[in-house]
């Protein structure tokens, strides 16, 4: 009996240490896992919307250098596409036979083919049309004209068309713009109103100077 109890005894000895049992190692605890979790998953994000901004930065870059590329020729067509423009308005479209109508056929021809290849290089036309609002950002005006037809601060004609490139301004539209003083009856009664009134911008400060 007692020699088989003895491994018995050496174990708890073995286990015992000054009469003191060895406890067993604690780990982290549930909140500082959750702490560690929730850091690495804001680590994660950052790291994702950092790589996201670098891409579009790159891209907008990328469509800046290809646009600079390309800018200086494109202006060096424009006045090519203004000729060809001129030329077409300026003949006759009736009567035409012979080498007269071939030469007519050949300039629409080449300027159908130059205003394609502007699109596909992501130059866009700027041609407003008749009573358009007049755009300071994407329009010159060249001169005022009175014309009782549209309202004042529309244009009138177009002198030459504008272009952008990639949504970028890169010549405005020269275009004559309807006076103030044109325009509607509404027009007119407002600026007799402002007459009648001596209430018009500047009117105080002219008649004093």
């Amino acid at each position: 009996m007692t020699e088989e109890t003895a491994p018995a005894d050496d174990m708890d000895q073995a286990t015992t240490v000054d009469g003191q049992t060895d406890a067993a190692p604690e780990g982290p605890s549930v909140e500082a896992l959750q702490a560690e979790i929730a850091a690495l998953k804001e680590q994660i994000l950052r790291y994702a919307a950092d790589g996201e901004n670098l891409r579009r930065r790159t891209e907008r870059e990328m469509n800046d250098a290809r646009a600079f590329a390309i800018q200086k020729f494109a202006k060096d067509l424009f006045g090519v596409s203004d000729n060809l423009s001129r030329a077409l308005q300026s003949m006759p479209r009736e009567g035409l036979e012979g080498a007269i109508q071939n030469l007519v056929l050949g300039i629409e021809m080449t300027e159908k083919e130059l205003s394609g290849a502007f699109e596909r290089n992501g130059v866009k036309r700027v041609n407003p049309a008749r009573g358009d609002k007049f755009d300071p950002h994407q329009h010159q005006a060249m001169m005022e004209q009175d014309d009782p037809e549209v309202s004042p601060g529309s244009v009138i004609q177009v002198f030459a068309p504008g272009y952008e490139l990639f949504g970028r301004v890169v010549r405005p539209a020269m275009v004559v713009v309807a006076s103030k003083a044109s325009g509607t009856a509404e027009a007119s009664a407002a600026a007799g109103a402002y007459g009648q009134a001596g209430s018009e911008p500047g009117a105080a400060v002219d008649r004093k100077a």
